[in-house]
């Protein structure tokens, strides 16, 4: 234990970013070898391809919690390899509607199926009982931090 007796390691933000960094660099080597993607475009293609409707920026950004002007470069590059395509919303001029085109489609095909073999390796490595240990942990933290945002303030 440190000096001042604050133990790092117990200390949660700073577990799952660091977890979340040593698997997520693993799977980016994948998808950056074979298709030259970065991470925000990688996230925005699986945000856009995991949904069944078309989705705004804002709501690409909320889903994959990136900033929105990751987003934006990453919307632009995925548009220029023709794999994403934009249309204006009907009611509302300033607002974009994103969707993947049908090579921007076949490309989230592949990549999901390296994204399962490379799940399938994770649950190899921790176990099956490990994982779903620690996707449950992970959903608990996720809903306990929704409603605790949702909640009117006390001041």
């Amino acid at each position: 234990m440190a000096a001042d007796g604050f133990e790092l390691n117990a200390f949660l933000p700073y577990r799952l970013n660091r977890a979340a960094e040593f698997v997520a660099v693993r799977f980016a080597a994948e998808y950056k070898a074979r298709y030259q993607l970065t991470r925000p475009e990688w996230r925005t293609l699986a945000a856009l391809g995991s949904s069944a409707r078309a989705m705004t920026a804002t709501e690409v950004g909320t889903h994959s919690a990136m900033h929105k002007t990751k987003v934006s470069r990453a919307v632009s590059a995925l548009e220029e390899r023709r794999w994403l395509k934009r249309s204006e919303d009907e009611d509302d001029r300033r607002l974009e509607h994103l969707e993947l085109t049908r090579a921007g489609r076949l490309a989230y095909g592949e990549l999901t199926g390296l994204a399962s073999v490379y799940q399938a390796h994770l649950n190899e490595l921790i176990g099956a009982g490990g994982l779903k240990a620690l996707c449950a942990g992970l959903e608990a933290i996720e809903r306990a931090i929704d409603r605790a945002e949702k909640r009117p303030s006390r001041k």
